[in-house]
C-alpha cells in the first residue's frame, strides 16, 4: 500500500467529511476512495471512520491518526524542499481565494506577471463574498480585506485600503447631498450584511474622523446586501449612499455618474491580509505568491500602507 497516498486521502476525507468530495478532487471514483480508507484501516487494524447514510465521524483512533498523518505529510514536504528535490522555481498548483472586487481589480490583473516569473506555477482562483473554510475547501491561500476572526489562520499583512462615502449623482440630484455625517440619518444608506462576528454587528455604525474629532453615526436604509459587488451595483443604480473603497468607482467618478461626498471626513482604513491554515507547512509555491503580492501591494498607492502613511 502507498502509505503516504493513503494518508493524503484520509486527511482530505476527514477535512471535507465526504468520500465523494475527495473523489472529485483527485479524479477518482467514490468506491476507490473507500477502498483506500479500508486499506488504511486494515493496515493499522483499527476502525478510523464511523459511516452512516448521512455523515462520517472519526473514531478516537481516527482522530489520533489524523494528527499524526498531518505531521507526516508536512514533514515529507519540508524534507523534499530541504533536500532539493523540488525544482529551483516554485511549481505546482496553488488554490487562491478572494472576493469578487479584490480579484477583479487587484489579483487577476497581476497574475500575468506572476505566471511569467514562475513558468511552472499554476493558479486556481476561487471567488466568494463570504470567508471560505480554507481547510475544508482545500484552499492554500486567501487574500482578504477586513479583520481576520479565525485564530486558526496565519495572516501576513499586505496593505490596507481606504473607504469613502459615495452616491450616484442621480440619487444626489433627487435627495440632496449630506454636508455632515449626522445628516446621513436622513438618507437611504446601503448596508453591507456580509462578514462575521463584530463586522456583522457594526454594519449600521459608520465611524468618521473630522475637524470635530471622532463621530459614529447609526445609518439605515431599505436595501441591504451581503456582496460588495451588490452594494456597488446598488449605489450605481441610485438606491442610496454607500461606504466602499473609492478605487471601485474610478471610472464612474470620471464619467460623473458617482460622486464622493463628505470628503473632509475620513473613515478608517481596512487591512488586507494573505491568510493560510496555520497547521500547514508553507509550500514554496505559496510563499512565492505571498511574497509577490507583498511587493506588488507595497508599490500600489491604492492599497499600500507606505504610501498612505507618507
Amino acid at each position: 500500500m502507498d502509505l503516504l497516498g493513503a494518508f493524503r486521502c484520509f486527511v482530505r476525507v476527514a477535512e471535507t467529511g465526504s468520500f465523494s468530495a475527495v473523489a472529485r478532487e483527485v479524479g477518482a471514483t467514490q468506491p476507490a476512495i473507500s477502498r483506500q480508507i479500508a486499506a488504511l484501516e486494515a493496515h493499522f487494524d483499527v476502525r478510523l471512520i464511523q459511516r452512516t447514510t448521512r455523515s462520517l465521524t472519526l473514531t478516537q483512533d481516527g482522530q489520533d491518526l489524523l494528527s499524526h498523518a498531518r505531521r507526516v505529510l508536512d514533514t515529507v514536504e519540508e524534507t523534499e524542499e530541504v533536500l532539493g528535490k523540488r525544482r529551483a522555481s516554485p511549481s505546482g498548483t496553488v488554490r487562491l481565494a478572494s472576493s469578487t472586487a479584490m480579484a477583479r481589480l487587484h489579483i487577476v490583473p497581476r497574475l500575468p506577471r506572476l505566471l511569467e516569473r514562475y513558468p511552472q506555477l499554476e493558479v486556481e482562483l476561487s471567488i466568494s463574498e463570504q470567508a471560505q473554510d480554507l481547510i475544508a475547501e482545500n484552499i492554500d491561500l486567501a487574500i482578504r480585506a477586513g479583520t481576520i476572526g479565525d485564530s486558526s489562520l496565519v495572516a501576513r499583512h499586505l496593505g490596507s485600503t481606504g473607504r469613502g462615502v459615495m452616491a450616484a449623482t442621480s440619487y444626489l440630484a433627487t435627495h440632496g447631498e449630506p454636508q455632515s455625517p449626522a445628516e446621513l440619518a436622513d438618507h437611504a444608506c446601503i448596508i453591507y450584511t456580509g462578514g462575521f462576528g463584530s463586522q456583522r454587528l457594526t454594519a449600521h455604525s459608520w465611524d468618521f474622523e473630522g475637524p470635530a474629532g471622532s463621530v459614529t453615526v447609526e445609518v439605515s436604509g431599505r436595501f441591504r446586501c451581503d456582496s460588495v459587488e451588490g452594494i456597488s451595483d446598488g449605489l450605481r443604480a441610485g438606491l442610496g449612499v454607500a461606504r466602499l473603497p473609492i478605487w471601485m468607482f474610478s471610472e464612474d467618478i470620471r464619467r460623473g455618474e458617482v460622486k464622493p461626498i463628505l470628503t473632509h471626513w475620513q473613515t478608517s482604513r481596512i487591512p488586507i491580509h494573505a491568510v493560510y491554515p496555520s497547521r500547514r507547512h508553507l509550500a514554496p509555491r505559496v510563499r512565492a505568491i505571498i511574497d509577490y503580492f507583498v511587493a506588488e501591494f507595497r508599490l500600489d498607492p491604492v492599497v499600500s500602507d507606505h504610501v498612505a502613511a507618507a
